[in-house]
């Protein structure tokens, strides 16, 4: 067991060591303040400023660690949660890594879920497809298979596919087709074993709910007649309340509020039509609410 100097024992966070998650992990993790490594074939890395030790192990084991009880908590997908059957809990979306599970079959073939009945399903999420075809009363034989699944049915080891889904292109070039209601909809999440909280986990989870904020809201600056500035304050009414403060120039505020990101040039177009001016908006790196 690490500590620090203090002997404070220090909070064990699993991170991907590679793969999609990987490197948005990292990048989160950096942007709430924690050190990260610089070279791939580091295995951990010790924070010790910030109480946190960090191992970084394959994505599909991840949730397996953190739900034994060996480290605190993880950084996976959903999907990976879920297909291991872990003693794992989901604790946050992370925001970043999303897919969409589908299954799919030769074009024509296959055109709702009770024609899986009897097949053979090849994919990588052996749990999650078993689960979710036993839930309803489907059945049908399920195989994993590691790498791309596309080509298992052209080989005759599979009658229907299910995997993520993007644009589709891939699976329309081997002449698949995608049918019936979406399986899963993933994303990176934070898990922990859920039955107690560790010592730290409650300021590592503030921090990267902080970055979740600000990756989503900017803030925004401007000035307004006082007389406006109710019908002002109803398009920007911040997380809180805005801040308004009196200016020299008589008859004036300032106004500053968080507002969302998406959408932010429309909301400018619109404080600007009822009188604000000097409309500034700025990103905010980190936060805390």
């Amino acid at each position: 067991m690490t500590t620090t100097n203090g002997g404070e024992r220090l909070l064990r966070v699993a991170v991907p060591n590679k793969g999609s998650l990987s490197q948005a992990a990292q990048d989160i993790l950096r942007e709430s303040g924690y050190r990260q490594r610089h070279d791939a074939k580091e295995l951990t890395l010790l924070d010790v400023d910030n109480g946190v030790e960090f191992f970084y192990l394959r994505p599909r084991d991840i949730a397996l660690y953190v739900g034994e009880g060996t480290l605190d908590v993880g950084i996976t997908g959903r999907d990976l949660l879920l297909d291991s059957g872990a003693q794992a809990e989901e604790a946050m979306e992370l925001g970043f890594g999303r897919s969409r599970f589908r299954f799919a079959g030769p074009a024509g073939r296959f055109s709702e879920l009770g024609d899986i009945a009897g097949k053979r399903v090849a994919t990588s999420y052996t749990g999650v497809v078993s689960r979710f075809l036993e839930d309803r009363g489907i059945d049908a034989t399920v195989t994993r298979l590691d790498g791309a699944v596309e080509t298992s049915i052209q080989l005759g080891v599979a009658d229907v596919i299910a995997d993520v889904v993007e644009t589709g292109s891939t699976l329309k070039a081997a002449g698949l087709e995608t049918f019936g209601e979406v399986i899963l909809e993933s994303q990176a999440v934070l898990v922990t074993r859920g039955q107690e909280t560790p010592a730290g986990f409650g300021v590592f989870r503030r921090r990267l709910e902080g970055v979740l904020v600000a990756r989503s809201y900017v803030m925004m600056d401007y000035d307004i007649p006082e007389a406006d500035v109710s019908r002002a304050v109803a398009l920007t009414p911040g997380i809180e309340s805005p801040t308004v403060s009196p200016l020299h120039r008589e008859g004036w505020v300032a106004v500053r509020a968080m507002v969302p990101r998406t959408g932010a040039q429309r909301l400018m177009d619109e404080l600007f039509e009822i009188g604000a001016r000097g409309i500034l908006v700025t990103d905010i790196h980190a936060c805390r609410l």
